[in-house]
């Protein structure tokens, strides 16, 4: 209980009125308690790493690259009049030069990124080909055998649609809503037994029922496209690069 009381003793005051600025200490008690400190944290080191390195490299982030990048931000949130960007701004707790430096920031990982490894993108992806292979694919999870082997069997007989058994049975209600409909899917992105047999799959073919520890599976592919070194493909390929090289970097120099 005396442990209690001093843990206790250490909660920083509340705000007397909602409207007020979030002192930092309460907000770092927040994120302690809820265990998302140290996530955070690491998150800033990482940022301050980027500085660094990019100012090694003399990288650095106009200001007509900053506006392009929030021009682009508006639209997409809709945001026509520069009052509404207010309003959004105030709504996020934010100011307009505290938004600037975090597009500022997402600029310049981009460009580092570029830098660090525009070289090595066309060699990975030959390394790795195959996980870069997609598949438009549809899929149906329900958490019994009995139920899947069912709906397999009305499906192949044409008694229920695949995308209305989907819509009426599947176990996730964001997919129940599109009907199964799962888009562009790279291999990298499925479990092993589902990669192999949906890779295996002629086109436009309901797959047998598979389980794993999410339920019981049906699929039904309805294009393969072979790995293509895309623009798309090319940033996800120098995201991962550079998302392991900082991770890589950072914890050798904290050691």
């Amino acid at each position: 209980m005396a442990a209690q009381l001093n843990l206790l003793e250490q909660v920083p005051p509340m705000l007397s009125n909602l409207s007020e600025e979030m002192p930092s200490d309460v907000i770092v008690y927040s994120l302690k308690k809820t265990l998302r400190y140290k996530e955070i944290y690491r998150e800033v080191l990482q940022q301050e790493l980027i500085n660094q390195i990019a100012q090694e490299y003399a990288i650095a982030v106009e200001s007509d690259e900053i506006q392009t990048e929030a021009d682009y931000q508006r639209r997409k949130l809709r945001l026509e009049h520069a009052s509404d960007t207010f309003i959004w701004l105030a709504n996020q707790r934010v100011t307009p030069e505290e938004w600037e430096v975090g597009i500022r920031d997402k600029i310049l990982i981009n460009k580092l990124s570029k830098v660090l490894f525009d070289s090595e993108v066309a060699r990975f992806f030959a390394e790795n080909r195959l996980s870069f292979d997609q598949v438009l694919l549809y899929q149906i999870v329900v958490p019994y055998s009995q139920i899947a082997q069912e709906l397999f069997y009305q499906i192949e007989e044409s008694e229920i649609s695949f995308f209305e058994a989907a819509h009426l049975y599947d176990i996730d209600t964001e997919r129940r809503r599109r009907c199964g409909y799962e888009g562009f899917v790279h291999r990298h992105n499925l479990l092993p037994a589902i990669a192999v047999a949906v890779f295996s799959a002629i086109p436009g073919q309901l797959l047998s029922p598979i389980q794993t520890e999410q339920g019981f599976h049906l699929l039904l592919v309805e294009e393969v496209t072979p790995a293509e070194l895309t623009p798309e493909t090319q940033q996800i390929i120098r995201d991962r690069l550079f998302q392991e090289w900082l991770e890589s970097e950072l914890t050798a120099r904290l050691q």
